[in-house]
């Protein structure tokens, strides 16, 4: 298998379990919103906030479809899949896991979606109306999906493992 992408709302838990299955499968890991951040400098609320959503959206996408590795988990930011163009780009280069979670614990886990620095297009004003519209997305891309509700990383992380080997 060339990578492992893991795609998801925010807060799901990308990052922690990118990690985590990458030591344990024996590849890099990626944070694309990490490479953002380091490339602009900036947390991604401030990005946000200078460039709009748009922008933002324009930057993310260029740094999700550019990437040009192998044998890597790829912890993507939460609104790559706005990006039908990256998310191609990222399936071609590897299998895409979708970190299901619930409204109830992305309310907990985010209670400033702003300030964190999530992306909001149109109209959209909160976690049910950005829940609702991503939820498809991350359905349509996904190659597996993996339901992370009462699991700890470990174990979400095996079953990663599990699902992707078969």
């Amino acid at each position: 298998m060339k990578n492992v992408v893991l795609i998801g709302m925010p807060s799901s838990g990308k990052s922690t379990i990118g990690a985590l299955l990458a030591e344990k499968i024996g590849f890099g890991f990626i944070d694309s919103d990490l490479i953002i951040r380091g490339i602009e400098g900036k947390f991604l609320s401030e990005i946000i906030k200078e460039r709009g959503t748009d922008g933002f959206l324009d930057l993310e996408e260029r740094i999700n479809a550019g990437l040009d590795v192998s044998r890597c988990v790829i912890a993507t930011g939460g609104s790559v899949v706005y990006s039908d163009f990256a998310m191609k780009r990222l399936k071609q280069k590897g299998k895409c896991v979708y970190l299901k979670i619930g409204i109830d614990e992305i309310k907990r886990r985010i209670p400033d979606l702003v300030r964190r620095g999530v992306v909001m297009r149109g109209t959209l004003t909160c976690v049910e109306d950005l829940y609702a519209e991503r939820i498809p997305l991350y359905e349509e891309y996904a190659d597996v999906s993996v339901d992370c509700c009462r699991k700890t990383a470990e174990q979400i992380a095996e079953e990663i493992i599990l699902k992707i080997s078969e």
